[in-house]
């Protein structure tokens, strides 16, 4: 349909955010930039803020990142500036509710539609969130095991391909021995990075295929662009790689200025660092409420 994916950008920091105060692993909480947030609570509930540092406050008293937080109505929450990373996620208890869009809650900004209005959370607006299905809380704190390996230098897994054969082997040498640096250019929808020049057998165009988050594509430029959450469907460069699953947190919290190194893996290799990752964070989940 030629709609993108879109939802979080950092789909672990989520899943374990939504974890901490009992909701599923899909549903919707708030994508935080950069942070800097406030809002009251107009009724009773759980709250946990995962993904970049931040510092996190009820009324003033700080509250630590990674754990199953309660307010009262009247509280009011603050989540300062980021000083590592670039996005944080605020989950509450119940589920933020907006309208279904194609069976998604998520927002798509380009095309204004989902979420609030399809648009930015502002300045006034009503958060309106789901019954809570798990009442009988435990003040927890995700493991370190769970939670991503951050950094400002990160060595990001990809499989070749799928139009790695259309790059020169001193094309794929650079991408995987050198450091490539995000720029300015970077959102939801691609991160352009600067480095060695990637060179092409034939040239950059491609007939169009599909893309997906973890996608890089190597234009003309000869720089690679890794592609986000909002990355368009289809696709016209030749893709020399696809970030795995597991380390796309990792891409969701580069930040301008930062260095990032690829790694080759196979992929019965991806898949094992999937299921491996998979069970960690289902076991983590379904260990930190029962239903009642």
């Amino acid at each position: 349909m030629g709609v993108p994916l879109s939802g979080a950008m950092d789909p672990s920091a989520l899943r374990i955010a939504n974890g901490l105060v009992g909701n599923g692993p899909g549903a919707a909480a708030i994508e935080i930039t950069w942070g800097g947030f406030r809002a009251e609570f107009i009724k009773d509930g759980l709250f946990a803020v995962t993904g970049a540092d931040v510092e996190v406050a009820i009324n003033g008293e700080a509250v630590p990142m990674w754990t199953t937080g309660r307010a009262s109505r009247g509280d009011v929450l603050t989540i300062g500036h980021a000083s590592r990373g670039l996005r944080s996620y605020l989950a509450l208890s119940g589920g933020i509710e907006v309208p279904l869009v194609m069976g998604s809650r998520s927002t798509y900004i380009r095309g204004g539609f989902g979420g609030l209005h399809g648009r930015a959370l502002a300045k006034g607006d009503i958060i309106e969130v789901g019954l809570a299905s798990r009442t009988d809380a435990r003040h927890r704190r995700a493991p370190a095991g769970v939670i991503p390996l951050y950094g400002d230098q990160p060595t990001l897994r990809v499989v070749p391909g799928p139009q790695e054969d259309l790059i020169t082997r001193e094309g794929i040498a650079a991408f995987l021995s050198e450091p490539y640096t995000v720029t300015e250019r970077c959102d939801r929808m691609g991160i352009f990075l600067k480095g060695p020049k990637i060179t092409h057998r034939q040239g950059p165009d491609i007939i169009s295929d599909g893309t997906i988050p973890g996608s890089v594509q190597v234009p003309g430029s000869g720089w690679p662009t890794l592609l986000g959450a909002d990355c368009q469907t289809t696709g016209g460069y030749v893709k020399i790689a696809t970030v795995i699953s597991a380390d796309l947190p990792l891409v969701a919290q580069l930040v301008p200025g930062a260095h990032v190194r690829f790694a080759a893996v196979s992929l019965m290799e991806a898949r094992e660092i999937y299921l491996k990752r998979e069970l960690q964070l289902r076991r983590f989940c379904e260990s930190t409420f029962h239903t009642t």
